[in-house]
């Protein structure tokens, strides 16, 4: 089996609650600074119990040389968080593609990139 067989992503059932919507914030707040905000659920609400959540959210981009920067993930606890999670990145425009990764403890693994 390969990874990517585990990917699921906007053609599948349920997308509008698991696949994960990325958005690039320019300029925000006194400091100017540029993010890139991952939301699990943008659409339709991802449930957020104990028993069906999002646990966590990956965010990676390619630079326009071709080199792919792990920007982190970041875990979330049911009931008391919702899946929304921003990354601040340096040199923005340094970057031609932002993917996210999520995963469903209940639908596994999901997948979304952008082109900037």
């Amino acid at each position: 089996m390969e990874f990517g067989e585990i990917l699921k992503g906007k053609d599948v059932e349920g997308k509008e609650k698991h696949v994960p919507a990325i958005d690039i914030i320019r300029e925000h707040g006194h400091a100017k600074a540029d993010y890139v905000r991952v939301i699990v659920g943008k659409e339709v609400p991802h449930p957020n119990t104990v028993e069906h959540h999002i646990a966590w959210v990956e965010l990676y981009g390619t630079t326009k040389e071709g080199k792919v920067v792990n920007f982190g993930k970041m875990t979330f606890e049911p009931v008391y968080t919702e899946p929304t999670a921003s990354f601040h990145v340096n040199n923005i425009d340094d970057f031609k593609s932002f993917c996210a990764l999520e995963y469903c403890n209940v639908h596994g693994v999901w997948q979304n990139c952008i082109e900037v």
